[in-house]
């Protein structure tokens, strides 16, 4: 099954997490969704990508919600064998001096249209290795810096040699954030000059051309979110494949194509940071093209990253995963290859307003009774929705919808509405499990007002439930965190406007009154919720010919653009194609 993927070059896009399908929890958030999109478009594009990511055979964790509103812990599990086939191929990583043997599972996502794209999934949980060895590519976004950077090496020296030992020929390698950005060792390592070669004062390794091969997307504007760890513990986790740590004896350099030599520790302090190793500086310097998730990103990181050329390729998402059932058939009777070319939603403005209208209707529908199905609370489908969904933590602000309740309470007496949510909390956020908490308690204040409902276990099915089922959605970061964002691009694909803190994508696809609107803070969101989106929905006529003018340039210009069919086209021609 592995010939057909290695007659050819191909780029490896490397990613920690990567949501491959519902039943697979090797994803806990926006970056694996992100991850998923991206090569589900390469396959529908017949793009030439490998993605190589860790097995999470224990995945991140499912979400139950108490009763106090406290969210819940539970384990998650899946078989790699149900989804995935095992290949053959064994390499070793030495950590602490001992071999860890690592091997892949390969899963192919199928294109909309004959194309496909291979996943590497890689686990240690082998005979040859301890038992806990055997749990290091287990736990998603789990354990101490330890576990972290055992797992970091496994994706980024593993990832390298796996691809080298099953055959394939890489012409590029896309580290999607910087928990991969060891795959810049193993490729120093690759190409170490001989000694002979190598006079004193001068590099031991073949930078230019490591850099050549190297692409790097950061997606972090919080320096929280960059992963560093103290160089004592590189040391120990090292151990032999460092030189020069505290004066030891510089050994000869490798020759080439000895990936198993050291590294020099003054060069690895020199790319990766003085005092600690921190991955995204080790990306940085590894790689010849940088890129944010967003113009307005672009520019804060070009900020935090100083010396550095950081280039912007917004953010996509892929058509046909995020259109509910209801809207791929619509799109499929009036715009004919819409899902290989999404820019042809232009021509959305001829499809009937009565059937946009059924269309999203059908959706909402099905979002009703999977809120009556999950949490008990009944929503009525003729009143207006918002929604609200993301990684539940401090800096993404979902409470602020909920800043003033009498407030909120005197809109929907005018204006009736109501509200779902969902979202995680990373297990070690407090703060972000404190704010679930006090969302249940304004839905307990709100009750016989405005219904609100909490979805549990946010995953990529309760996402498109939402996006599709809503009539707005709502983004409140607090700017400028928020490195793209990507719900509301789903939701255009569902003719669903935005109400959204200018910040990420939206700042590009904010066309006031026309596809959305911008606010600031609570007050500005509680005014046009009362003075333009709720008078706009409750059409007195019943038409709805102005919302339904919303719904149609929310597709026509931000679906049509915003989406990663668009996205891979650049990244080919400009990251790629070098």
């Amino acid at each position: 099954m592995l010939d057909e993927f290695v007659t050819l070059p191909r780029v490896a896009y490397f990613s920690m997490e990567i949501a491959l399908r519902n039943e697979i929890p090797t994803y806990a958030g926006g970056l694996g969704v992100l991850a998923g999109d991206t090569l589900r478009s390469a396959a529908d594009l017949s793009l030439p990508l490998v993605g190589v990511t860790l097995v999470s055979r224990a995945g991140y964790f499912r979400q139950e919600i108490g009763a106090d509103g406290a969210q819940i812990e539970r384990p998650t599990s899946w078989d790699p064998s149900r989804w995935a086939h095992p290949l053959d191929a064994k390499v070793a990583v030495r950590i602490e001096d001992r071999p860890v043997w690592v091997h892949a599972w390969l899963y192919v996502i199928e294109g909309r249209i004959g194309g496909n794209a291979p996943v590497l999934l890689l686990d240690t949980d082998l005979a040859e290795n301890t038992v806990e060895d055997r749990q290091i590519t287990h736990y998603l976004y789990a354990g101490d810096d330890a576990y972290r950077l055992k797992q970091e090496m496994v994706l980024g020296l593993g990832g390298v040699r796996i691809l080298r030992a099953l055959g394939f020929e890489i012409t590029a390698y896309h580290m999607n954030e910087g928990h991969s950005a060891l795959l810049g060792v193993e490729l120093m390592r690759r190409f170490a000059y001989r000694a002979d070669d190598v006079r004193p004062g001068e590099a031991l390794y073949d930078l230019p051309r490591v850099r050549d091969l190297c692409r790097f997307t950061t997606h972090t504007p919080v320096e929280a979110g960059h992963d560093r760890f103290p160089y004592a513990l590189v040391k120990r986790l090292f151990a032999s494949s460092v030189y020069g740590y505290n004066n030891h004896k510089v050994p000869e350099p490798e020759a080439p194509g000895a990936e198993h030599g050291p590294i020099d520790f003054k060069t690895l302090t020199a790319l990766g940071g003085a005092d600690e190793l921190n991955m995204t500086q080790l990306a940085l310097n590894v790689s010849d093209f940088v890129n944010g998730v967003a113009k307005r990103h672009a520019e804060v990181s070009a900020r935090m990253y100083p010396g550095y050329a950081v280039r912007a390729i917004t953010n996509g998402v892929h058509p046909y995963t995020w259109s509910a059932p209801s809207f791929r058939d619509l799109y499929d009777r009036h715009i004919t290859g819409w899902c290989h070319e999404p820019e042809l939603l232009g021509r959305v403005h001829g499809i009937p307003a009565t059937q946009l209208l059924a269309a999203h209707a059908k959706a909402k529908q099905t979002l009703v009774a999977a809120v009556k199905s999950l949490t008990g609370v009944v929503l009525d489908p003729q009143v207006a929705t918002l929604g609200l969904a993301r990684r539940m933590t401090a800096y993404k602000r979902p409470e602020m919808l909920f800043t003033d309740l009498a407030r909120l309470k005197a809109i929907a007496q005018r204006h009736p509405l109501q509200i779902v949510l969902s979202g995680k909390a990373h297990p070690h956020d407090e703060e972000g499990k404190r704010l679930i908490v006090r969302l249940h308690q304004f839905a307990r204040e709100l009750a016989g007002t405005v219904s609100v409902a909490y979805l549990p276990d946010y995953d990529l099915d309760v996402a498109l439930l939402m996006v599709s089922g809503v009539d707005v959605w709502i983004n409140t970061p607090l700017p400028p965190l928020e490195a793209s964002g990507t719900s509301g691009m789903k939701a255009a694909f569902n003719g669903v406007p935005s109400l959204s803190v200018l910040d990420g994508w939206w700042i590009e696809g904010c066309i006031e009154g026309v596809t959305g609107w911008a606010i600031e803070d609570a007050d500005s969101l509680y005014q046009k919720l009362a003075q333009v989106v709720l008078p706009l929905y409750y059409d007195p006529t019943g038409e709805q010919r102005e919302w339904v003018r919303i719904m149609t340039s929310v597709i026509g210009a931000n679906a049509a653009y915003f989406n990663s069919q668009r996205m891979m086209r650049r990244y080919a021609t400009e990251a790629y194609l070098r």
